[in-house]
């Protein structure tokens, strides 16, 4: 009997275990073994489940990775995601949002995919740099430690070198991306890209030799792909799809799910064929359609049984809690249920910015208005406006038709659009339309109040103009000392102090510190602090120990609701758990749209989803 095998006896199992680390866990000259296992590691207490794409990318591997890590975890085991990204930058820090959608930033301060976005509002947890890989990231290491003479000699390849530290860093996140740095039940990984691309073929080597080393009962491999439906033939065609899985078998890989997007519900007869030409039995595989929200995918997953599926091949079952899953699908349906439920309200939200032809790359503020909507009970219209032929001439022509009932300038770099984002918040801040500036829409509702208000004649960022005398935002000092292209940046989870009594403070229940998420080089320039304070400007959130400042509002009794944060709170925005800056610009857009809503009614459908009343 195979020791692997189900019926094996421990002590085979324990001889099994022993041949694995003597075997895979040597790096010296003398055998092509070449796969380093961190030290402490246990074979078998980590199950991995791989989700790769066909046919074509943007389908969505990593909200049925995200969907299907939930389902597990909120039966109570411990998952942690990793996306492998294939291209050679060592983060996505310098990529253009319509290159890539959103540069998402992680509490330790990773830019990174906007999928791990996905992972941390699908999961209710933050994520670190180990859940974060690239292709520059791997070869940097190597490179660097081929120079250490850590290869012993040995002439440095993409196998074994290449695809075995693509395996070391899988199994540390294995044995570290727990609660409190421990291990997980089950480490989710998804390759970006699809089977075929070039760059992405020493992950799939990888993976393919991680199945072979763990063992089939701790590996599951999950292929995404698409079924088409042409109009002019009125059906769905599946051999676009079984082609691509035919290329990914012909690396070795054998799926053992598969997740079929399509427009519509894949039809059984679409099903039956992917199955027959895979080899993967019926229930195992998907219909991943188009669906209201994204939100709604985990429960679609366990009516189907993939939850259970996966515990069966993973043989998993013993570690299910069942009291902690009933709690947690639970408290997810009463969200899920308030999405597809007929609301009160609908509001026009208008998001100001100068990459608006993309939606990827505000996902995230696009997310948190999804999150903060559906607790409030309302539905918004979201207008995406380019302001970069916006102008202090032409804005009022170009707002004011569309009736908003809130406004949203997001961040950004560089100067198209600037002038354009200036003038609309002006133009927002005399019309008393809620809004919400985050990052540059910070500094610039800064630069404006300045203006307008403070009587800084041409205020502006040196940011723009380097040799600006009258800057009211610019680096400091100490930044400045710091060279390299992101060197200056603040990045990731810091604290805020909030100032007591602040509309800021109430929105955040009272908490007078709270952790926001940063990206961003220039700051209020501490010099017109006091000039713009004593035009009325509110800095309600500061830094814990120097003069930088991170929060504004105005009084309530002079505009209805403006806020603005140096930081990106819809970065920590989740849909159990809305961010209270985009509750409080919801409601104050239900108030506009809707004079007649009250405080109580706002909260009483508020209470439905289980979420805190938003406080504004």
């Amino acid at each position: 009997m195979h020791p692997d095998d189900p019926g094996a006896s421990p002590n085979a199992q324990s001889a099994c275990e022993e041949g694995f680390l003597s075997q895979f866990g040597r790096t010296s000259e003398t055998t092509e073994f070449f796969s380093p296992v961190p030290e402490g590691y246990q074979r078998g207490r980590t199950a991995f489940v791989a989700v790769m794409g066909t046919v074509m990318s943007g389908l969505g591997k990593g909200i049925f990775s995200a969907s299907l890590a939930k389902l597990l975890k909120d039966k109570g085991l411990t998952v942690a995601p990793i996306k492998l990204e294939g291209y050679l930058n060592v983060d996505s820090g310098t990529l253009n949002p319509y290159r890539h959608g959103e540069v998402f930033v992680l509490d330790d301060g990773t830019e990174c995919d906007m999928d791990l976005g996905t992972y941390e509002r699908l999961l209710d947890q933050d994520l670190t740099v180990r859940n974060f890989t690239t292709a520059g990231q791997i070869y940097t290491e190597i490179l660097e430690r081929e120079r250490r003479g850590g290869y012993l000699g040995r002439d440095v390849q993409m196998i074994p070198h290449v695809t075995g530290e693509v395996k070391r860093r899988l199994r540390e996140l294995a044995m570290t991306g727990g609660p409190e740095g421990g291990p997980v039940d089950l480490v989710f990984i998804e390759v970006g890209g699809t089977i075929g691309d070039y760059e992405n073929g020493f992950y799939v080597e990888a993976l393919r030799e991680l199945a072979f080393e763990e063992g089939r009962e701790n590996f599951c491999s999950v292929a995404l792909t698409y079924i088409l439906e042409p109009p002019t033939l009125g059906e769905q065609k599946s051999k676009a799809a079984q082609l691509g899985i035919k290329r990914l078998m012909e690396t070795g890989i054998q799926p053992d799910l598969i997740a079929c997007r399509a427009e519509h519900e894949v039809t059984e007869t679409a099903r039956q064929k992917v199955s027959m030409f895979s080899n993967v039995p019926l229930p195992r595989v998907f219909s991943m359609h188009d669906r209201a929200s994204i939100y709604t995918i985990p429960e679609a997953m366990r009516a189907q049984g993939l939850d259970r599926e996966v515990l069966t091949i993973l043989d998993r079952h013993q570690k299910v809690d069942p009291v902690h899953e009933d709690s947690a699908r639970a408290q997810w349906n009463r969200y899920a249920h308030a999405i597809s439920a007929s609301r009160p309200w609908s509001v026009n939200i208008g998001i100001l910015g100068k990459y608006t032809a993309l939606r990827d790359a505000y996902a995230s503020i696009d997310k948190a208005i999804e999150h903060a909507a559906t607790h409030l009970g309302a539905t918004p219209d979201v207008q995406w406006i380019d302001v970069s032929d916006v102008d202090a001439g032409n804005v009022e022509g170009r707002l004011s038709p569309l009736d908003l009932h809130a406004v949203i300038v997001p961040g950004g770099f560089g100067e198209r659009g600037v002038e354009g984002k200036i003038a609309s918040v002006g133009h927002v801040r005399q019309a008393g339309i809620p809004f919400l500036g985050i990052c540059l829409g910070f500094q610039v509702a800064v630069i404006e109040y300045a203006r307008s208000v403070a009587g800084i004649e041409n205020a502006h960022s040196t940011e723009f103009d380097p040799s600006l005398e009258s800057a009211v935002i610019s680096e400091l000092p100490e930044q400045k000392a710091i060279e390299g292209l992101g060197g200056t940046m603040r990045l990731g989870g810091q604290d805020v102090q909030l100032t007591e009594g602040s509309l800021l403070a109430q929105l955040f229940g009272g908490d007078l510190l709270v952790r926001e998420r940063f990206r961003h080089r220039f700051e209020v320039d501490p010099g017109c602090i006091e000039q713009l304070e004593a035009a009325g400007l509110i800095f309600s959130g500061r830094h814990p120990r120097q003069p930088i400042m991170q929060g504004i509002e105005l009084p309530t009794s002079v505009h209805p609701y403006f806020v603005g944060g140096q930081f990106h709170p819809e970065l920590t925005s989740r849909p159990l758990h809305p961010q209270p800056m985009f509750m409080g610009l919801m409601a104050a857009a239900i108030r506009r749209a809707h004079p007649e809503a009250t405080s109580k009614a706002i909260e009483a459908w508020t209470m439905q989803t289980g979420a805190e009343p938003a406080r504004s």
